[in-house]
């Protein structure tokens, strides 16, 4: 189980997020809504969780097949339909090296199956207990 600690401070909106292995990143919101920009905003951090997850298991992939690839980008894009209570994350995944279109494929794949596009294409179930 991965946990994660959040901490909101004096300064409105500026969280301090903490994992179990120590490692420390600042969430916010923008000015025009009250916040100080210090830091992604949840929406961000979400669309972020994607993005790596996603050249974090490209490159794993490419690195033990072995092929020539210099460069992963991934850009992701997030709109909230709340009309018809829809969430849409557009990803646009650019590999920079020598690649075939059969690689490519096996590529979009894999980029499908990275653990966070799992998350958040299957059910998810959220227990809170306020102490």
């Amino acid at each position: 189980m991965d946990t994660i600690a959040a901490q909101i401070d004096t300064r409105l909106y500026r969280t301090e997020i903490k994992s179990a292995s120590g490692n420390i990143l600042i969430a916010d919101e923008p000015q025009e809504i009250g916040g100080k920009n210090l830091g992604l905003n949840p929406t961000e951090l979400l669309a972020a969780s994607l993005a790596s997850c996603t050249v974090i298991t490209l490159r794993m992939y490419i690195n033990r097949k072995q092929w020539n690839v210099e460069e992963i980008n991934v850009k992701i894009d997030f709109e909230r339909d709340s009309d018809r209570n829809v969430s849409l994350f557009t990803r646009k995944i650019e590999v920079i090296g020598e690649i075939d279109d059969t690689q490519r494929q096996r590529l979009e794949t894999i980029a499908n199956s990275c653990p966070i596009h799992k998350v958040l294409t299957h059910s998810i179930e959220i227990k809170t207990t306020l102490i």
